[in-house]
């Protein structure tokens, strides 16, 4: 199974960065993105793609590196600050509430409106069930801790037998992790 691929232009907006930006850390880290041409919404533009890895070790180096990435964004822009902490929130999406209530959505972001506001294009009826604070570098873990048991439908999409069961989880996990105020 190949691991999943995201747009660098997309990687940049869910993480409020500037292409430019992302596109010279992928250089300096040595990765070279999938090319693919892109469609008619595109218009036939070549798009630069990444794996989720990829992604991951971007963010580490931007988090590690914020003064130098400062400097490099335009003075009268600047990152938000959920992206120079690496802070947001986990977040545990129902996906259809009333339909399927087991199925279920978990993930990181910086702006959970925003993020279901994208989510609401491939699932109208997600409905936000809680979220924790959180730091992007925790994603990952808290994803496999939380849905150990659990049927994988999709990268970030499972099935429980109770999703009550998993937010019990959630919480206990984030119970285990240092505060953030």
């Amino acid at each position: 199974m190949t691991e999943n691929l995201i747009s660098v232009k997309e990687f940049s907006e869910l993480n409020g960065l500037r292409r430019q930006s992302v596109f010279k850390v992928i250089k300096r880290l040595g990765i070279e993105p999938e090319k693919s041409r892109g469609g008619s919404e595109n218009r036939g533009q070549t798009i630069s793609y990444i794996t989720d890895r990829e992604a991951r070790l971007v963010l580490e180096v931007i988090g590690s590196n914020r003064s130098a990435l400062m400097e490099d964004e335009d003075r009268e822009s600047s990152l938000p600050e959920a992206t120079l902490y690496d802070i947001g929130v986990f977040y545990l999406l129902g996906l259809e509430p009333e339909h399927d209530p087991n199925r279920f959505k978990v993930g990181f972001a910086n702006n959970i409106n925003e993020r279901l506001r994208q989510h609401r294009c491939s699932a109208p009826f997600a409905k936000v069930m809680k979220t924790w604070s959180c730091r992007r570098l925790w994603e990952k873990t808290a994803i496999e801790c939380v849905t150990a048991g659990c049927d994988q439908l999709h990268t970030e999409v499972f099935r429980a037998t109770s999703l009550n069961s998993v937010i019990d989880k959630c919480d206990r996990f984030f119970e285990l992790m240092p505060r953030l105020d």
